[in-house]
């Protein structure tokens, strides 16, 4: 079925997330030392994160309970994931709740001092993108200001029609505010055999509103869109469980269940570590 909306993931797809990440994560270690009144280098951080970037089990942040994303996928993720850790062996925070609000505020705060630093195609790739005449969007769990900052920074030619939709929280696993037949269809996890031990959970409300309000602005469907994200189980796993078609934008740590996930959905699925993969997607 011909693509007829691009739906865009933004840090780490179009970002060089490594590169951005360096003064966030500098920023959030700083103001978590203050926060639990020790330097969280003295406390072990560096020997937490060379445990989890190269333990040999499946390390995931986790959100009410539940296992939602890697944990190493990016600098954000693994940053709050190496806190919770350090938080458990220092006995601190040990409201679970208190403490993912925490630091969820540390991340904003953190975030909007990450620095800019888009991939080399990234406005080539917009531009073409843009110049389809086909609906483009970004959903991203950042706030919109920043991204819509950063975009007008790289300023591509005909950005004034690029939306942005920020604070997706791609990684609740809840119901929409408002019931829907689509969303309920959905099944609540799903599994990549052989890959990942723990199920991927499919039900991500706020996410799903931010998808189902540009369809319905668009007057697009699932199966007429096409997805791109560098994070299969935060970006792709829900809009593939749609029917939608998403494109994989491979990071350099890209984990061997994700590759596996995009293999099995066939035609409607591809994966590469360039922006560029995505045009051909378009044609036909």
């Amino acid at each position: 079925m011909a693509i007829r909306c691009v739906v865009l993931d933004f840090d780490g797809t179009f970002t060089d997330v490594v590169a951005e990440g360096t003064p966030y994560v500098e920023h959030f270690r700083r103001r978590l030392s203050e926060l639990l009144g020790r330097d969280v280098e003295d406390a072990g951080w560096a020997q937490e994160e060379e445990r989890v970037l190269h333990s040999s089990e499946e390390p995931g942040w986790e959100v009410a309970g539940r296992v939602v994303a890697p944990a190493v996928a990016d600098p954000y993720l693994l940053s709050n994931f190496v806190a919770r850790r350090l938080c458990d062996r220092l006995g601190v925070l040990t409201d679970l709740a208190e403490r993912a609000e925490l630091l969820n505020v540390l991340y904003r705060e953190a975030y909007v001092l990450a620095g800019v630093a888009f991939k080399p195609e990234a406005r080539e790739v917009l531009e073409a993108l843009l110049d389809t005449g086909l609906p483009v969007h970004v959903v991203t769990n950042a706030h919109t200001d920043t991204v819509e900052a950063k975009l007008t920074k790289l300023a591509p030619r005909g950005r004034e029609r690029l939306r942005v939709s920020g604070d997706a929280r791609k990684f609740l696993v809840e119901p929409p505010a408002e019931p829907d037949a689509r969303f309920g269809a959905l099944p609540e996890t799903t599994r990549v055999e052989g890959a990942l031990k723990r199920p991927i959970h499919l039900r991500r409300g706020h996410y799903y509103e931010a998808l189902r309000r540009i369809w319905r602005d668009t007057g697009t469907t699932p199966e007429t869109t096409l997805v791109a994200g560098d994070i299969f189980e935060l970006d792709l796993a829900m809009p593939a469980a749609l029917g939608a078609q998403v494109q994989f934008v491979t990071r350099h740590n890209a984990l061997e269940y994700e590759r596996r996930a995009i293999l099995a959905l066939g035609d409607r699925g591809g994966m590469d570590p360039s922006l560029r993969a995505i045009l051909p997607r378009l044609v036909g």
